[in-house]
């Protein structure tokens, strides 16, 4: 009998796997780009010289040896060129002078990325329109009143960089942020990312601006300008717990900055900072990474003539707010202080006069501070933000105060206009301080401004005078 050919061996499934998986690999994104790679450096060139900043950007992120290619100063160059010509030296002046002092502390020329970083350093300082609009002043605060849509108009964030007592730092973008009159207020949450409290050892406070490009899921580039740092060890010690709830702590460390620390734990639920809106577009871009802008000085007029030159003609703006709405606003104009009133180094400055009825002032809100991280929210009694801009018989600011600050009872002697609680906040500092009383009224529901007194320094304004008070 004819013995059957034996039939031929099945392929086991495993194996039958691996060559078809071999085989549509030859067909993957992933081949496709290896492909790529392998493509001589002058082919690739050549090709990366016909696209535009955008996708020159995008493809630096692909491998590290497009990157290199991405950032060769030849490609760069010529999209310099191409868009703001070949004479550097005809930039605008204002262009040259942010360029040179910057270039010495970040990118020197001649290295990879040099013309890259010069693109997009000259893209984002020739864009000077927003210095006319922070030209319009507010008759009320004395300050820009187009701040936030310039910051906004120029892509505008903030980061803080977190170190620990071991060296290690971390960079964080804000989880929210919220704008009012004078100031803006930012918070980071911890979410477990954040070291614990005793753990950390510096903050910093950079502002961002971002170049509005095309790159869809990456960060586009941008450049980080110094606006605070803070020592913490040289801090803690002396933290100021301004209130709490059943959830946080808030410890005030510097005037602006509030670290949440959950209660039991010594974790940090989240941190706090309110920035005032004087020359904050300027801190926010015009610093450089390890240096902050320096505000250009204004010299006053010198009068010989006037005997308490420097003590009146001030105006103040006032206003207390939280991070959902605003809890009170005012203005003041013409404040003064007698030569014979100076006390204990402090020219007084009254606001709100405690036996003038007329001027006290009910507030539209609660003193409370809501907060928020994660899924979690809670809200701080008897806490709240100042906002203090005090500006000179020139109309420029004087001094300016952004700050968490904290209502405390204060025992009163009878009194024949209020008989409700009465609660003191009191804000200070290295220029001067500010003292508000406030009273409950039981039978209205609502909180009364009773008093309201600012206190200069009279160091402060003997060095800004140019006086010997």
């Amino acid at each position: 009998m004819k013995q059957m050919a034996a039939a031929p061996k099945a392929i086991p499934s495993r194996l039958r796997a691996v060559r078809t998986f071999k085989r549509a690999d030859k067909l993957s994104p992933a081949s496709t780009r290896n492909f790529l790679e392998r493509l001589p450096s002058e082919i690739l060139m050549k090709i990366l010289s016909y696209l535009d900043a955008s996708a020159l950007f995008v493809l630096g992120h692909v491998s590290k040896r497009l990157y290199q290619l991405a950032n060769e100063n030849t490609l760069w160059e010529k999209i310099y060129i191409a868009e703001f010509g070949r004479n550097k030296k005809r930039k605008p002046k204002s262009v040259d002078e942010l360029l040179l002092r910057t270039s010495t502390e970040e990118v020197q020329d001649g290295v990879l990325g040099y013309w890259k970083w010069l693109h997009f350093r000259t893209m984002a300082a020739c864009d000077m329109k927003w210095v006319r609009r922070l030209g319009l002043i507010s008759c009320h605060t004395g300050l820009p009143s187009q701040t936030e849509q310039v910051l906004r108009n120029l892509h505008v964030t903030w980061e803080l960089a977190v170190s620990d007592k071991s060296g290690q730092e971390g960079t964080y973008e804000p989880s929210w942020s919220h704008f009012c009159k004078t100031s803006v207020t930012l918070c980071w949450s911890g979410g477990g990312c954040l070291p614990d409290y005793q753990q950390i050892s510096t903050l910093q406070l950079h502002g961002v601006r971002r170049i509005a490009l095309n790159c869809p899921g990456l960060k586009k580039p941008g450049w980080r300008s110094l606006m605070a740092k803070v020592d913490m060890q040289a801090h803690t010690k002396s933290a100021q717990i301004i209130g709490q709830d059943r959830l946080v702590e808030l410890k005030l460390l510097h005037p602006g900055i509030i670290i949440g620390v959950w209660k039991d734990q010594r974790s940090v639920a989240f941190i706090m900072l309110t920035l005032h809106f004087h020359m904050l577009v300027e801190r926010s871009i015009q610093g450089s990474s390890v240096c902050p802008y320096v505000e250009p000085t204004f010299n006053r007029p010198f009068d010989d003539v006037d005997p308490e030159y420097g003590l009146h003609g001030y105006q103040l703006h006032i206003d207390l707010h939280n991070t959902v709405n605003e809890i009170m606003s005012r203005s003041f104009s013409q404040l003064f202080c007698r030569r014979t009133q100076i006390r204990e180094g402090l020219i007084q400055l009254s606001a709100i006069s405690r036996a003038d009825l007329s001027q006290h002032t009910p507030l539209s809100g609660s003193i409370t501070l809501p907060w928020r991280c994660e899924a979690l929210r809670g809200a701080v009694e008897n806490c709240c933000i100042m906002n203090l801009t005090l500006l000179d018989e020139f109309k420029k600011p004087f001094w300016c105060v952004s700050s968490s600050v904290s209502m405390q009872p204060q025992k009163m002697p009878v009194s024949y206009d209020y008989d409700g609680e009465h609660f003191l906040i009191h804000y200070q500092d290295s220029d001067g301080q500010v003292k508000m009383t406030l009273v409950w009224i039981e039978e209205e529901k609502r909180m009364l401004l009773i008093s309201l007194d600012v206190y200069v320094t009279v160091f402060k304004v003997n060095e800004y005078f140019g006086q010997d008070y």
